[in-house]
């Protein structure tokens, strides 16, 4: 490759992640945020919704939704990330005071928990309404559990004798081992999208679904499936024994669920 061109094509890649970071700033800033809502289904039953996963969004001043995966990168070991989780959990408790019936999935970093305003945020939701602690779902990936076991586990054992409930969000992209897993007594587990994907035709990754499958019903986690794409790999899901499915072929996130609509 040209060198001129690399330069340039590196200029331009930089300039667009400095714009993105700006939007994310602002939008922090002004309050231009939104909770797509994404339906996590029972496996075998798609009309029974378990909960919703609540995912962020950003909205630019034209109005456009950013969606977390173009930017979360940029922003999860800095305070900017910390801030999104203040307002993705901001936002869910917010839905779960306007639907107190429903559960409800958001997703942080672990490194949040020792974030002042997102403690502050999360204390005073519960002290409002202490009710909503049984219909909140906390979800952190194993990357960042991983990177700060102790907090976490220390954080999850306080919060589940108020009946919050936590989940580990893209399990066997990570590092855990069991030992660790046994540790830290997850509700949730949701495996890495990685192994769902094109499941039917691949035996290699249905052999570790189900040892995945065995993990959990071992430690007594409810085991979800994500990004499952196709009915074919959803009845092959249902088949091995997982609990939960969720991806777009069982709904995609929206800003207008069901009882906004």
């Amino acid at each position: 490759m040209d060198q001129n061109f690399s330069d340039s094509l590196s200029a331009a890649v930089a300039k667009r992640d400095a714009n993105v970071l700006e939007t994310v700033r602002d939008a922090l800033k002004y309050g231009r945020t939104a909770l797509a809502f994404q339906p996590v289904i029972q496996a075998g039953a798609p009309q029974n919704v378990v909960f919703y996963e609540g995912l962020i969004r950003i909205i630019d001043p034209a109005g456009r939704h950013i969606p977390a995966r173009d930017f979360i990168a940029e922003v999860e070991n800095t305070e900017l990330g910390r801030l999104i989780d203040c307002a993705t959990l901001q936002l869910g408790l917010a839905t779960l005071a306007e639907q107190p019936d429903m559960r409800l999935s958001v997703n942080m970093s672990a490194q949040s928990i020792g974030y002042p305003k997102w403690v502050r945020t999360l204390e005073d939701g519960l002290q409002r309404s202490p009710d909503l602690a049984r219909n909140l779902i906390l979800e952190m990936t194993e990357k960042s559990v991983m990177a700060a076991p102790e907090v976490a586990r220390y954080f999850m054992n306080d919060m589940q004798k108020l009946g919050l409930c936590f989940a580990i969000d893209n399990f066997g992209a990570g590092q855990t081992s069991l030992v660790q897993l046994r540790d830290f007594y997850f509700d949730i587990i949701k495996m890495d999208g990685q192994f769902t994907k094109n499941l039917a035709q691949s035996a290699d990754n249905q052999a570790l679904i189900q040892a995945v499958i065995g993990i959990a019903r071992s430690f007594e986690m409810f085991c979800v499936a994500q990004n499952v794409e196709t009915a074919s790999d959803a009845e092959v899901l249902t088949t091995l024994g997982v609990d939960c499915l969720q991806g777009y072929h069982l709904g995609v996130p929206t800003l207008t669920p069901p009882w906004r609509q």
